[in-house]
């Protein structure tokens, strides 16, 4: 069996200096066909600095990157052909139109100028932006924007596709129009790449989930996988008012892992127990405080994340 034929990317042993400070320390990373692979971790973590390195926009210092069973380097042209990047900040022009800069940005990669056309038609309709082909980018909304800078990575059909933050301030109905269009490119063939600091969109959108930070993996797996790993069992949430006395008391339970209270709300994050509810329903009683609404919720990525690397995601 030829193992490369089985991997879009693999990244080994990675190292990258700026100088003193060590931003890929030995980096590893193995991505499959048609995955969606999220890449997690908190601002500083080296998830850029990887992905440059991997784009051969950076040099490094020490590792090997093999793209679709073949070295990467910065002159290998054929493979960065088989690439689509879509950056965090919107990368267009501002004096093209949409279906101007769209062209443009699939010409640097296709060169037969009926072939052109038809992909930029295509990519025009998958972002959904027939309506304002001949409108320049900045009479665009914040959402509409996005997707032609989505349309520009994405025209000359990737096989892989590395999307960096691509729902950044955009209105709820654009990232569920931007998030069910990167499913079905997935769907169509393309292996995807994809950051975000929203927990919620990588745990809807991704099969396979790496979590880094200082440059290292510190996990990596599905997401049922990576919450496997954690002790994190599930997360109490009581309204009510809570005394400074009773948080203590709470977090001293043999169980419980995180305690957050603000605003009437009380979020307790304990290891797996037969009677964790109850415990804390125990101690909110001994201190006389009669709560509103209580439930339980299961472990999110967030409890994995904050576990593992023991930082919020934007930090």
């Amino acid at each position: 069996m030829n193992t490369a034929a089985t991997r879009v990317l693999l990244v080994e042993n990675l190292v990258k200096r700026y100088g003193a400070t060590l931003a890929l320390d030995h980096l590893n990373m193995q991505i499959a066909p048609s995955e969606i692979f999220g890449l997690l971790g908190p601002n500083g973590s080296g998830k850029t600095t990887a992905m440059n390195c991997i784009l051969q926009l950076l040099t490094y210092d020490k590792g090997a990157i093999e793209l679709f069973g073949r070295p990467m380097t910065p002159t290998s042209y054929d493979l960065k052909r088989r690439i689509g990047v879509v950056p965090q900040n919107v990368a267009v022009f501002e004096e093209l139109t949409v279906r101007e800069n769209i062209d443009y940005f699939c010409g640097l990669y296709v060169d037969d100028a009926r072939r052109r056309k038809e992909l930029v038609a295509e990519a025009i309709d998958f972002v959904g932006l027939g309506d304002y082909a001949r409108t320049r980018p900045k009479k665009l909304s914040g959402g509409l924007l996005r997707r032609l800078n989505i349309a520009c990575g994405i025209a000359h059909k990737p096989e892989l596709v590395f999307f960096d933050e691509p729902t950044v301030a955009v209105d709820p109905q654009s990232r569920a129009s931007i998030l069910d269009g990167i499913k079905e490119m997935n769907a169509a063939g393309s292996t995807v790449v994809y950051t975000s600091h929203y927990m919620e969109e990588v745990e809807e959108i991704c099969t396979r989930i790496m979590i880094m930070d200082k440059g290292r993996t510190l996990a990596c797996g599905t997401n049922e996988g990576l919450k496997a790993l954690v002790a994190a069992g599930e997360k109490i949430v009581v309204e009510a008012e809570v005394s400074e006395a009773a948080l203590i008391a709470i977090g001293n339970l043999p169980h419980a892992l995180r305690v957050d209270y603000q605003d009437g709300r009380l979020e307790v994050s304990c290891e797996n127990g037969e009677h964790n509810v109850a415990d804390v329903l125990a101690e909110l009683a001994k201190a006389r405080i009669v709560p509103g609404r209580i439930w339980a919720e299961p472990p999110t990525l967030n409890d994995v994340f904050l576990e593992i690397t023991g930082r919020e995601l934007r930090d």
